[in-house]
């Protein structure tokens, strides 16, 4: 197997977090890139990321929360996954709904509720509303 990075190795990764960039999907709008913490990705040539230094990737779900298309996949694991792992295949993904699953979990992306409407937690009054705010208790 190429080293990550690798012209061979062009959407998929070495077995590290961040798992795969959807050719499909991807626009080549560089967010993933220019988000990333660690520098994980470089720009292809065809201007689809390419996952160059995945073993520096910290799990920040950064590149996978900011992709408006949701080409990608952040493995949710900090230790390396065996080669025969479905993280790889992009079909088994994409029927899972896993592709851009952070994205959507919190929220972010046109028609999702963004995750702080749907905490649960006690009803808060309206600022000024002559009620006492409960205890904050953390």
């Amino acid at each position: 197997m190429d080293p990550p990075g690798a012209p061979g190795d062009r959407i998929t990764g070495g077995g590290l977090v961040i798992e795969l960039v959807s050719a499909e999907r991807c626009i080549a709008c560089d967010k993933c890139v220019k988000v990333c913490p660690t520098n994980v990705f470089d720009r292809g040539p065809d201007g689809v990321p390419l996952l160059s230094r995945q073993e520096d990737c910290q799990t920040c779900f950064q590149c996978e929360a900011n992709c408006p298309v949701d080409a990608l996949f952040v493995a949710p694991v900090t230790h390396p996954l065996p080669d025969d792992q479905a993280v790889r295949d992009e079909g088994h993904l994409d029927r899972a709904g896993l592709l851009g699953s952070y994205r959507r979990h919190i929220g972010w992306g046109h028609g999702r509720t963004p995750a702080p409407l749907r905490a649960v937690g006690p009803q808060l009054p309206a600022p000024g509303a002559g009620r006492p705010s409960p205890p904050i208790t953390s």
